[in-house]
């Protein structure tokens, strides 16, 4: 049974950087691209990054690129998203997704609140 459980939100200033966690079990982590994606207070969730199994390709929205960076470690089934610079704008709950195994499963997300 696939599960994956995000940590590391919470509140930061602007300017300020965040990195969060998402821990996979129940499927061969090693074996599937993950993203990270997040759902602001009143809007649709939107992806954030791709990253491919191996983590040799990255991808990023054009409102995140240059300021985050997307990493797996494979040894710990883990999926991190290294947030710099961080604005107001990024304020949301974030989920990783595994969309080659279980596209449609969602965790409980974590959230990034951005204020002064």
């Amino acid at each position: 049974q696939v599960q994956l459980v995000e940590s590391g939100g919470g509140l930061v200033q602007p300017g300020g950087s965040l990195r969060l966690s998402c821990a996979a079990s129940g499927f061969a982590f090693s074996r599937y691209p993950m993203r990270w994606y997040r759902q602001a207070p009143g809007k649709e969730r939107e992806l954030v990054a791709h990253i491919s199994s191996a983590g040799s390709s990255r991808n990023y929205a054009d409102y995140v690129k240059g300021r985050f960076t997307i990493s797996i470690d494979n040894a710990k089934n883990t999926v991190y998203l290294q947030m710099n610079s961080l604005n107001p704008e990024d304020t949301a709950v974030y989920y990783c997704n595994a969309p080659g195994y279980a596209p449609k499963y969602w965790g409980k997300g974590t959230l990034l609140t951005v204020s002064s």
